[in-house]
């Protein structure tokens, strides 16, 4: 760290720890969102995201290796995760299994990350 990184002098700021010490997730929660933003790490599963939020409809496991140009296999194993993490819900009809964004927290949660990207 250099010296520009970190105070000059120790001095702390009691009632500002405390606010900080109220607001503090605890280690559960902290430990389910880093999966979570650990799941958006992955540039394959931020596009199928990406594909979920811009379909019309749900998408069908082969819609969406089509659009991403990848093999089924691949597309299902990230969904796998997507779905263990409720970031994507699936519904089976027959033989088919289709998915989407799981609800409205997801499509806002896309919706901030590209927004933030976009910025500057």
């Amino acid at each position: 760290m250099s010296p520009s990184e970190r105070c000059e002098e120790t001095i702390i700021h009691e009632d500002h720890v405390r606010a900080a010490q109220e607001r503090l997730v605890d280690g559960l929660t902290a430990t389910h969102l880093a999966e979570l933003f650990k799941a958006l790490g992955d540039p394959t599963r931020v596009r199928i995201l990406s594909a979920l939020r811009g379909a019309a409809a749900e998408l069908c496991v082969c819609d969406i290796a089509a659009t991403l140009g990848m093999s089924q296999s691949a597309v299902s194993h990230q969904l796998r995760l997507l779905r263990t993490l409720r970031l994507v819900r699936h519904r089976k009809d027959g033989r088919m299994v289709y998915y989407a964004l799981d609800d409205e927290h997801v499509e806002r949660l896309l919706a901030e990350g590209l927004d933030h990207v976009g910025h500057g």
